[in-house]
């Protein structure tokens, strides 16, 4: 079956940076677009992150533009978000996630999440 796990969370101060990881596995990883979710305390589950099947095409949520990167290496089945200049409201669990089109914003299959917390 379809595994994905996310590694990389943990306590931030304010500006920092962190860089979540995600390895996928059960699925022929290079035929899916790939996502990074979130979800802060009492929101509702967020689209952050989306890259196509080879990494041509990447799409963000307007307020993680130009702070938050997003990557895949289809080699080694790993998904990656790299997160620079950290605010307190980046504070949420992060689930990696494959993509369904048409929109590649929904997700279909869910990891167990990472947590992220960025102090202020």
């Amino acid at each position: 079956q379809v595994q994905l796990v996310e590694s990389g969370g943990g306590l931030v101060q304010a500006g920092g940076s962190l860089r979540l990881s995600c390895a996928a596995s059960g699925l022929t990883f290079s035929a899916y677009p790939m996502g990074w979710f979130r979800q802060a305390p009492g929101k509702e589950r967020e689209f952050v992150a989306g890259i196509r099947q080879n990494g041509d095409i990447t799409d963000y949520t307007d307020s993680v533009k130009g702070r938050f990167t997003v990557s895949r290496d289809n080699a080694k089945y790993m998904v990656y978000l790299q997160m620079n200049s950290l605010k307190p409201e980046d504070t949420a669990i992060y689930y990696c996630a494959t993509l369904l089109p048409p929109d590649y914003k929904r997700p279909r299959w869910w990891g167990q999440g990472t947590q992220v917390t960025v102090s202020s």
